[in-house]
C-alpha cells in the first residue's frame, strides 16, 4: 500500500465513503448530544424555559446542524468552516451545563456525563477538521461522479488524539 494511501486511510486502494450526513459519528454523535439536553432542561424550573433552557437547547441543535449544513455545503472549506461552528456550539453546551449545575437545575452526574460527550465530540470534530483540511478531495462540488464524501472518522474516544 502507498504511503499516502495509509495517510488518508484508504483500505485495498480505496477509501471509506459517506454519502449522507447521517452516516457521520459526529453527526450522530450530536443528535445524542440533542437528546441528553432536551432531557436535562425538562426538569429546569419554569422560569428558565425562555433562557438558560432555551440557550442550551439551541447551541446542542447548532452543533447538530452545522455538521449536517457542511456537509451539504459543497466544499471541504466550507465545511471545515461549519465544523468550527459546531465545535463552538458544542463548547457553549459544555459551559452551560456548568451553569444549570451550579444553579442546582442538575446533578454532577447529569453534568460530569454531559460534559464527557461534549468533549469526546469536540476531540472528534477536531480530528475531523485536521482530516478534511490535509485531504486532497476538495468536496463534492469538484467531483465528476461518485461517492459525495471520502471520510476517514475516528471509530472509538480512544483513537481520538488530543486537540493542540
Amino acid at each position: 500500500m502507498k504511503p499516502e494511501a495509509l495517510k488518508y486511510g484508504m483500505v485495498g486502494g480505496r477509501m471509506p465513503t459517506v454519502e449522507r450526513f447521517e452516516d457521520l459519528v459526529v453527526w450522530k454523535e450530536g443528535r445524542e448530544i440533542v437528546k441528553v439536553v432536551y432531557g436535562l432542561t425538562s426538569k429546569f424550573p419554569r422560569k428558565e424555559l425562555y433562557s438558560l433552557a432555551d440557550q442550551i437547547q439551541r447551541a446542542a441543535v447548532s452543533a447538530m446542524s452545522n455538521v449536517a449544513e457542511g456537509f451539504e455545503s459543497g466544499t471541504n472549506k466550507q465545511f471545515v468552516n461549519f465544523l468550527y461552528t459546531s465545535k463552538g456550539s458544542n463548547g457553549e453546551v459544555r459551559s452551560q451545563a456548568y451553569v444549570a449545575l451550579d444553579l442546582g437545575y442538575i446533578s454532577q452526574v447529569e453534568c460530569d456525563d454531559l460534559v464527557k460527550r461534549c468533549n469526546i465530540l469536540s476531540r472528534r470534530l477536531y480530528n475531523f477538521i485536521e482530516y478534511l483540511k490535509h485531504t486532497p478531495f476538495e468536496g463534492p462540488k469538484f467531483r465528476e461522479s461518485g461517492p459525495v464524501w471520502y471520510i476517514n472518522e475516528p471509530e472509538t474516544p480512544e483513537t481520538l488524539k488530543p486537540e493542540t
